[in-house]
């Protein structure tokens, strides 16, 4: 049975010509907040002033955690009932570096040769801005006739700790009792063009941190001391030398990089106490975290003998700290995947690669709680001095966003 459409909601007046926000402007508002992760700087009540003249319900959501900065983060909810299309996105900023490299004013928003040029341009005000301007078009085109509602999840904490920001908001909207059907995250995720690529999914990532223990002593006496230096070496040269996997039809094979050795030994006479390396580990569905940890752990014990066993002179022993920051998923490919590249391509004129490629996002907690895809702008330039969007690529987001809330209710009332 078709869905029946849902009315404006009691009190809200319809939303006029005026009040549609134009992604650019609004984009160029938001970069002007220099929101610089984990200060707000007012980029939530910029987006806040742009979404209550289409009506939708704001609420600002302060979340604290010990240990971390405190983070302001925005829920917007238009409509009600059961059906939730959810958009995702974050209006804090990495820093802009040496500000004298940048070409213009880093929270300037000024555009130059059709490019918006600022922090945040590309990753991500302009997908929030896009998102914001393809709501207020679609309510406006049906008159508030939906089969449902439209939120966004806009949180200040995702370039941070990610610790008071989305998984919270969440968590909070669960203990209300409200669902997300579906969503869209705008984290840029095109390579070159706008329209080459979707994400569908994640790899994980799994941060290990090692310290092996040896006897400081001197180098022309070793039998007196116990150099943890080869053995850290032997780990890791243990852990390098296996192929994780080969990928699957979803996920390029895992893979484990070395990030740093340190010893801190400024004298060529001294043999070490002690040796770090931190390595981290992109995985697929084809590992758990669990397994790589397991395996992590039984490579550090077959060099060391066990995890505090002391041997000769006190000597050889570990400590292994094992830190997940993501786990793995993938949204299949199915009907709503399916709709969402359809927007893609009739926004674009480009069929997307389905891709699980890439860091971690947000999409990483959302994924628990509803279905869900990454599309925004072509991201070059993130994070880079001089970080730029076209404007044309941002207008033809916001394209792209309403295509997908079209395609999404039209499916519910089919």
């Amino acid at each position: 049975m078709p869905a029946s459409p849902q009315t404006r909601p009691s009190g809200v007046p319809a939303v006029s010509a005026s009040a549609l926000p134009d992604p650019v402007e609004l984009s160029q508002a938001l970069i002007r907040c220099p929101s610089v992760t984990p200060a707000d700087q007012g980029a939530l009540g910029v987006l806040e002033a742009a979404l209550t003249p289409l009506g939708f319900r704001c609420e600002r959501l302060k979340f604290s955690a010990n240990g971390t900065p405190d983070v302001e983060n925005l829920y917007a909810r238009w409509g009600t009932g059961e059906t939730n299309f959810c958009f995702a996105g974050h209006t804090d900023v990495v820093p802009v570096g040496d500000a004298a490299a940048w070409t213009v004013d880093p929270f300037g928003a000024e555009i130059r040769d059709g490019q918006l040029y600022g922090r945040g341009a590309t990753d991500m005000k302009s997908a929030i801005a896009a998102f914001t301007a393809a709501a207020g078009r679609f309510i406006a085109a049906r008159k508030g006739q939906i089969p449902g509602g439209i939120s966004l999840l806009i949180t200040g904490d995702e370039e941070g700790p990610a610790i008071n920001g989305t998984d919270k908001v969440l968590q909070w909207l669960a203990q209300k009792g409200e669902k997300l059907s579906v969503c869209v995250v705008g984290e840029p995720t095109n390579p070159l063009r706008l329209g080459e690529m979707m994400k569908i999914g994640r790899r994980g990532s799994l941060t290990a941190r090692l310290t092996v223990h040896g006897v400081q002593g001197h180098v022309g006496y070793p039998h007196l001391a116990d150099n943890p230096i080869p053995k850290l070496l032997d780990i890791l040269a243990a852990l390098k030398s296996r192929r994780l996997d080969t990928g699957n039809a979803h996920f390029e094979p895992s893979n484990l990089e070395i990030t740093t050795i340190d010893v801190g030994n400024p004298a060529n006479n001294v043999i070490p106490a002690n040796a770090k390396a931190v390595l981290n580990i992109r995985y697929n569905t084809e590992q758990t975290s669990d397994g790589l940890k397991s395996w992590i752990t039984r490579a550090c014990e077959a060099v060391c003998g066990g995890q505090g066993e002391n041997r000769a002179l006190l000597g050889t022993r570990f400590d292994l700290v094992l830190e997940d920051g993501a786990k793995p998923f993938l949204t299949a490919p199915g009907p709503f995947v399916a709709a969402m590249a359809e927007a893609v391509k009739e926004g674009t004129g480009r069929v997307p690669d389905l891709s699980t490629t890439g860091g971690t996002s947000d999409a990483r907690f959302i994924q628990a709680y509803c279905p869900v895809v990454e599309f925004g702008l072509v991201g070059q330039t993130m994070h880079k001095v001089d970080e730029r969007a076209g404007v044309e690529d941002i207008r033809a987001l916001s394209k792209v966003y309403e295509g997908m809330l079209q395609r999404f209710f039209d499916g519910l009332a089919a």
